[in-house]
């Protein structure tokens, strides 16, 4: 074999190694944010986005979420929130429309109090997805139903599914813990 037809197999050799190595790459990557993201990897996809730009905008969650102070809450807080979640289910006789809205404000408290931004819903949303993936479809049917409410077009039914949505992340928020692999591997 001539030099030359040997540094073309040696050429064409490397470049099948590096588009091997660059795909395992993104293999590789696609499991860790479907695995971390979990249905939101998912939600994502369905809302018609490309595949890397929906990756590239998880990895970007991500990135943002490395740079919040989340933090647990002690005990003395989840006590004190329990507590008041008991208070908010029993007002729901009374006023389901007002119960639902102070589950609202109350899950928008305790995630002030974590370290999460709570400026706008969206916000939540996307710095939520990170850590409470699996509970953020019932966040964002909770929501749905609020929307409802203020048009007054929400049954009592689904003020209470909005309830049982709501404690989903509730509970997910006071027991979850702190997981900031983000900052290499220290936990707070």
């Amino acid at each position: 074999m001539s030099t030359g037809a040997t540094i073309v197999v040696i050429v064409v050799a490397v470049v099948v190694l590096a588009l091997g190595a660059w795909f395992i790459r993104q293999q590789v990557r696609r499991r860790q944010l479907r695995e971390r993201f979990g249905p939101e990897y998912d939600r994502a996809l369905e809302d018609g986005a490309d595949r890397r730009e929906v990756e590239r905008d998880l990895a970007e969650r991500e990135r943002r979420h490395a740079d919040l102070d989340i933090r647990p809450l002690d005990e003395a807080a989840r006590e004190r929130y329990g507590e008041d979640w008991t208070r908010i289910q029993a007002e729901f006789v009374d006023d389901p429309g007002g119960a639902v809205a102070e589950a609202d404000r109350l899950v928008t408290v305790v995630m002030a109090e974590r370290g999460y931004p709570t400026e706008g819903y969206e916000q939540q949303l996307t710095a939520l997805s990170v850590q409470h993936a699996a509970t953020l479809g019932h966040y964002r049917s909770a929501h749905d139903v609020m929307q409802q409410h203020t048009e007054q077009q929400a049954s009592t039914e689904d003020l209470r599914e909005a309830m049982v949505h709501y404690r989903s992340l509730f509970e997910d928020l006071l027991e979850a813990p702190v997981d900031n692999q983000d900052r290499g591997g220290v936990t707070k």
